[in-house]
């Protein structure tokens, strides 16, 4: 059985400021991320086609964002909006192209809930983006899909599957999917990282009730891609991003 995981070593899902709908500051993050003990931290503010989202120009500036700040790696990002079964996503390719981490998500102001083939359609197509490298918040009770068809194809894709800790407050009806999605992931191989999507500097790398969700179902630590630095090293290695 696997080493019992106890916390995170790198939180791939936070929002700054920049979001107007979030309230601290990348440097207020990173100090909470350097207390915590973190090694990374991927800033992921909403893409463009959220109201309150920051200008495109935020995303492409990321360039002049030093790769380390007081011993954390900083990993340039953003959270991309899915807007249709197509799976279009709401970046330019040549934009995220720029950047570390992307994570793929649904949001009401951006996509209408479909019926089950619909949200399937759209995540089997968002599983084909080479660009995409983080699944976000799939178990959204309003964008329910065919977990047994999709999972498999998030594992053979490479995608990373986000269990969302700001699931358990924010979208409650949302945990039994979330536990289906995990018992998958697990059945599969499919690897999965734990995320803060903090909105408040406190929330950086602070996941314990998808860690709670991790030990009732006996998940796999080798699967969790930020469980600590071997894991953080291999998938790094995978995606080109240096230390």
């Amino acid at each position: 059985m696997s080493k019992e995981l106890s916390a995170v070593a790198a939180d791939f899902h936070t929002h700054t400021s920049a979001s107007a709908h979030a309230y601290s500051t990348l440097y207020e993050n990173l100090t909470v991320a350097r207390q915590r003990g973190l090694l990374a931290v991927a800033m992921t503010d909403h893409g463009i086609a959220i109201p309150d989202s920051p200008h495109i120009w935020h995303f492409r500036n990321q360039k002049c964002l030093p790769k380390q700040v007081e011993g954390v790696r900083l990993l340039r990002g953003v959270e991309a909006n899915v807007l249709d079964d197509h799976g279009l996503i709401d970046m330019p390719a040549d934009t995220l192209d720029m950047l570390d981490i992307v994570v793929a998500s649904m949001h009401t102001e951006t996509m209408h809930p479909g019926d089950r083939e619909y949200m399937t359609a759209a995540w089997l197509a968002v599983a084909a983006n080479p660009l995409v490298d983080i699944i976000g918040h799939c178990g959204t009770d309003k964008y329910a899909f065919d977990y047994e068809r999709v999972i498999p194809e998030f594992g053979r894709c490479g995608k990373v599957v986000e269990i969302n800790e700001s699931s358990f407050s924010c979208r409650a009806p949302s945990i039994p999917h979330c536990r289906t999605i995990l018992q998958l992931c697990k059945k599969h191989g499919v690897r999965v990282t734990l995320d803060s999507d903090a909105h408040f500097c406190t929330a950086v790398g602070a996941v314990p009730r998808s860690l709670q969700l991790l030990r009732e179902e006996d998940f796999p630590t080798e699967l969790v891609v930020n469980a600590g630095r071997e894991q953080l090293d291999a998938y790094f290695s995978e995606k080109g991003i240096e230390w």
